[in-house]
């Protein structure tokens, strides 16, 4: 039987896209996505726990990641999950993992100077991004909800 190997968050960006452009235009970005939890402890006080997430974009999701993600934006991501495992210099036994994303959604309002375009943006669907702030008329459907 395969395995599942998926991954959903919903965080903010701890800083803007590091964005590399590479040999036979190829474009890698990554970013840092804080998730936050929080919650009440038996004495009542509000706990609040942050995990932090090394995320990874190629090509066309990384370059929707240039032009529109900066820091303290909220996204939903589906990536996932990728281990390195290397040796440094000293012979210790290194390893990172990183969320490899699939697709991305931007959440909240619309970022300043983005126009009235805010991408959804999956590696299935290289032709054209979708805009999840105006996507346009609706498919009609026979549900009736």
């Amino acid at each position: 039987m395969a395995g599942v190997n998926k991954v959903i968050l919903v965080g903010n960006l701890g800083a803007d896209p590091e964005v590399k452009h590479l040999e036979g235009d190829k474009v890698v970005a990554n970013l840092r996505l804080a998730t936050t939890e929080a919650y009440k402890d038996k004495m009542g006080n509000r706990v609040e726990n942050t995990e932090w997430h090394d995320l990874e974009l190629w090509d066309g999701q990384a370059r929707i990641a240039e032009q529109y993600l900066k820091k303290g934006m909220q996204i939903y991501v589906e990536g996932k999950i990728k281990t390195d495992t290397w040796q440094d210099e000293q012979g210790n036994n290194r390893r990172r993992v990183r969320i490899r994303v699939i697709n991305f959604t931007m959440l909240g309002g619309r970022p300043e100077g983005t126009g009235s375009q805010v991408p959804n943006y999956s590696s299935q669907t290289v032709s054209t991004p979708v805009s999840t702030m105006a996507q346009g008329p609706e498919e009609e459907d026979d549900l009736p909800f």
